[in-house]
């Protein structure tokens, strides 16, 4: 347990001070959240709505504007403490950013810009990711974001570059045995403005959870919740299964309870309009599926924590991409 608080806790002093650790959520972020997922019961299949690499009226407004800045990079949102997703490595030299998601961002940067490097990264917590998009801070953001049908109303999402799912995440010792009965009296944790929160509410409204499951303790990002488990402030968390494989990892008294319970399909997200942007790193997907990029990396950073021996894990192939 030490080595693994000591691992987490390095990365999480790694975030910007201005992350928050989070407490306990108010009953308005409930209210919120059923809102907006009433308000997409109409939605079905949001990771099949994204625009097709061709097509388009020709016209660039949102390349152009990244191209002719006096500083000529890509200005990404992503995640710098999701270990092998998107991290700062303490024993990294060269201080850089690294994980599945910065090499595809790097792979971006490669295809708008000429030069992979070109980027400004920018450490965006969950809870802020739309909230960045749509006020411009960033072009993008690349941060094992789910394409969901409440967030489709309010970014634009690329087509999906990788799919899990939501998964249970406690200690070793503990008789939980994932997204069930067992965790009736127990406090859970989960990241505002993920899908995890979402599942959990509907979990106690649908009666797949005990209505005495307590999911108030939410933070603003999600590995705050593995130091929680950690410091045994809550008993287990609900991510998504790729990211608790990492957390997993990094500690060895902790392991994935259960199986998989929703399918979760992530995506580049991208400002609602910016139509020739979204094509263009549609296109990027393509190329970098077919020429071996996707699974080079996916070899690198998740095959040691997904993958049980010869056995790969549903994860390690990409998801095909299904145009509007």
């Amino acid at each position: 347990m030490a080595l693994g608080c000591a691992l987490t806790l390095a990365f999480a002093l790694l975030v910007p001070l201005s992350q928050h650790q989070g407490g306990t959520a108010d009953a308005g972020q409930g209210v919120a959240h059923v809102s907006r997922m009433r308000a997409a019961e109409s939605c079905e299949n949001p990771q099949d709505q994204s625009l097709s690499p061709s097509g388009g009226d020709g016209k660039t407004p949102t390349l152009d504007a990244i191209k002719g800045r006096k500083d000529r990079r890509l200005i990404v949102g992503v995640d710098t403490n999701s270990y092998r997703w998107g991290y700062l490595d303490p024993n990294n030299p060269s201080g850089e950013l690294e994980g599945f998601d910065i090499d595809l961002v790097h792979r971006i940067a490669e295809d708008v810009l000429g030069d992979r490097d070109a980027v400004q990264f920018k450490a965006i917590p969950t809870s802020r990711r739309i909230e960045a998009i749509q006020k411009g801070e960033v072009d993008m953001v690349v941060r094992t974001m789910t394409i969901n049908c409440d967030r489709i109303d309010q970014v634009a999402f690329s087509a999906p570059y990788f799919v899990t799912g939501q998964q249970v995440l406690a200690a070793k010792t503990s008789t939980i045995t994932g997204f069930d009965k067992t965790l009736a009296d127990r406090k859970v944790c989960s990241a505002q403005g993920s899908t995890a929160y979402d599942n959990l509410e509907a979990g106690r409204k649908d009666g797949d959870l005990p209505a005495s499951t307590d999911i108030r303790t939410t933070v603003p990002n999600q590995l705050d919740c593995l130091v929680k488990l950690q410091l045994g402030e809550v008993d287990a968390v609900v991510t998504d299964g790729a990211l608790a494989a990492s957390q997993a990892a990094q500690d060895p008294t902790v392991e994935l309870k259960g199986g998989l319970f929703t399918d979760e399909y992530y995506g580049v997200a991208m400002k609602l309009g910016s139509d020739d942007l979204v094509r263009q790193v549609n296109r990027t997907l393509e190329n970098y599926i077919k020429d071996g990029g996707w699974e080079a990396s996916y070899e690198k950073w998740l095959h040691p924590t997904m993958d049980q021996g010869d056995k790969k894990s549903a994860s390690a192939t990409p998801p095909e991409a299904d145009y509007k």
